[in-house]
């Protein structure tokens, strides 16, 4: 048990799951949700919202497994906690809501362990990621 590392270590299955929250959050607006419960679905400030931190959770683990940098992870980190305020900066609720939240503590998770597994790695190590 002392040799187990396995939070230790960036590795990409971690980048596989980032390209999976991003594609989510892309889908989400489309989720079933309660009929008249806090989203219409003339919403286009969250649909375009949803789709905009989707797309870009999805590049930036994208730009992770291609080529490992940190400003990566803190952008991803930065964009998860918008996805968790975005219900209540845009005004919206019900199942949607709680979609964004939970994918957005999702995507800040999944972040702040990368940034920690890599943050004493120097650039020599950043580039050999997924080798």
């Amino acid at each position: 048990m002392s040799n187990f590392r396995f939070l230790d270590t960036h590795r990409t299955w971690e980048d596989w799951c980032g390209m999976l929250l991003g594609l989510l959050i892309v889908l989400s607006p489309w989720f079933p949700t309660e009929p008249d419960h806090g989203f219409n679905a003339d919403s286009g400030f969250v649909i375009l919202n949803a789709f905009m931190i989707g797309i870009l959770v999805f590049g930036l683990a994208q730009l992770e497994y291609v080529a490992l940098q940190r400003w990566e992870e803190v952008a991803a980190l930065l964009a998860g906690l918008w996805l968790i305020g975005s219900p209540y900066v845009l005004s919206y609720s019900g199942t949607l809501g709680i979609w964004h939240v939970s994918l957005g503590g999702l995507v800040v998770l999944l972040a702040a362990l990368q940034l920690w597994q890599d943050w004493d790695l120097n650039d020599q190590d950043l580039a050999r990621h997924g080798q």
